[in-house]
């Protein structure tokens, strides 16, 4: 195991660049494949790519969104003494990683952009506590449990077809979570990645001690959780910015909506996440000023998210235009069976997230090719919409995009801890596959 962690790692060390670069380089290879693959002239592409560019902003706006209230309701001072008590209760390097992992894996599970945050917070925490911790390690190890998100909550593709009026209803219905997300087959993959997962990261924790990383001064985060009440006399204005009753009335509010909302029959869908983030955030947080405060630290750390996103919008429409996910869906599925189908499945929408990292838009790429393969085959619906959405949530653990969040929080580089990653994703993605075609053949 060591010596194959120290092989990717020294690899990703010497040749992985920045995120921003590589979506660059993504981009001229996306345009490269279209032309020698598609035969999609440069006039095309080009035109194709500047048009797509800002095709994904209401999408991107949510994401962001998602990204940062979820940052906010990770740093509340509710949250920040639960995490400050696990983290006291840990007193070894290995341990510490197992609950990095577990608290990253949950939060993920719950919402992935409460995860992607507090997988980080929680690993800092534990870094900064204990002693002996690889620091590159533990972030990474946080990081990987993210990849819960696709069986979880706010997993965008089952959330999207439990919708009735989604996009594909006339192909497939609509399909209720229980058949997806909620069924035991996924319920029980869950349980069994994350437990996988705490036990494979910690046997990746150098031995040596000499080759140990632990966090530096600078890496630790000693911010206070609150905003203190401005001293003396205060005028109105900053009586209302540090109400609790403006803060608590508002938050109050939207609760009852949600309340009502899911009551009256509501479904979840990425809106309903935002708002519940939102009101439960400022709720925790208690005034408008802690909560601007917070939300400006968030803001900092998903920027660079929001600036990829447009350069992914326009790799999507390059690959749209040209017929790219065709071909790569189309030249997989010609070798499937009904049993394999999804698995296969999980292999393109592998392939195809390194182009479009975002489930929403990845789904109305590789769905229509997903559903019409498994009606032509006769395999079951619902296990090869679930092959998309783990296929997106598999690649995620080495996708550059969402280890941005990670990386902003802990002042690491990408090739810091991309060597652990692939790892964890190759044992992830046997876990997936395995899953899947169980499923698959009982169906």
């Amino acid at each position: 195991m060591e010596r194959l962690q120290n092989f990717f790692t020294d690899i990703m060390r010497k040749y992985m660049p920045d995120p921003l670069v590589l979506v660059i380089g993504l981009t001229f290879l996306t345009a490269v494949l279209a032309m020698v693959f598609e035969g999609t002239g440069p006039h095309q592409i080009v035109t194709a790519w500047g048009d797509g560019f800002w095709n994904l902003l209401e999408f991107a706006m949510q994401m962001a969104l998602v990204l940062v209230l979820g940052y906010v309701l990770a740093k509340t001072s509710a949250v920040d003494r639960l995490l400050e008590l696990i983290a006291s209760k840990v007193d070894s390097p290995r341990a510490a990683i197992v609950i990095a992992t577990l608290v990253g894996g949950i939060a993920s599970y719950l919402n992935w952009g409460f995860g992607l945050v507090i997988g980080g917070v929680i690993a800092k925490k534990l870094a900064s506590r204990v002693s002996g911790v690889h620091y590159p390690l533990i972030i990474a190890s946080a990081y990987s449990a993210f990849t819960l998100y696709g069986l979880g909550l706010s997993a965008s593709i089952p959330v999207v077809v439990s919708t009735p009026g989604h996009p594909l209803e006339k192909e497939m219905g609509v399909l209720p979570l229980a058949k997806t997300i909620f069924s035991w087959q996924m319920l029980t993959l869950a349980v069994v990645v994350l437990i996988v997962l705490m036990v494979l990261m910690p046997m990746m924790h150098p031995r040596d001690p000499r080759k140990i990383v632990p966090i530096a001064e600078e890496q630790r985060d000693d911010r206070p959780t609150g905003v203190p009440r401005p001293q003396g006399r205060l005028e109105v204005a900053e009586r209302l910015n540090h109400s609790r009753l403006a803060g608590y009335a508002i938050g109050a509010l939207g609760v009852a909506y949600l309340v009502m909302y899911f009551v009256d029959g509501g479904n979840l869908n990425i809106n309903t996440v935002n708002f519940t983030l939102l009101f439960v955030g400022i709720l925790l947080c208690g005034t408008p000023a802690t909560y601007v405060d917070k939300l400006r630290d968030g803001i900092t750390t998903v920027s660079g998210v929001v600036l990829q996103y447009p350069f992914y919008a326009g790799i999507m429409a390059i690959m749209a235009v040209s017929g790219l996910v065709g071909s790569i869906a189309s030249g997989l599925t010609s070798v499937a069976s009904a049993d394999t189908l999804p698995v296969v499945n999980l292999l393109a929408s592998w392939v195809i997230n390194f182009f479009a990292p975002s489930a929403g838009g990845h789904w109305v790429l590789q769905g229509p090719f997903a559903i019409e393969a498994a009606h032509q085959l006769g395999s079951p619906v619902p296990v090869n919409t679930m092959a998309v959405m783990l296929g997106n949530a598999w690649n995620d653990i080495i996708q550059p995009l969402w280890l941005i969040p990670a990386l902003a929080l802990s002042r690491l580089r990408l090739k810091d801890i991309m060597g652990y990653l692939v790892i964890a994703m190759i044992v992830v993605g046997v876990l997936y596959a395995a899953g899947l075609f169980l499923w698959s053949m009982g169906s």
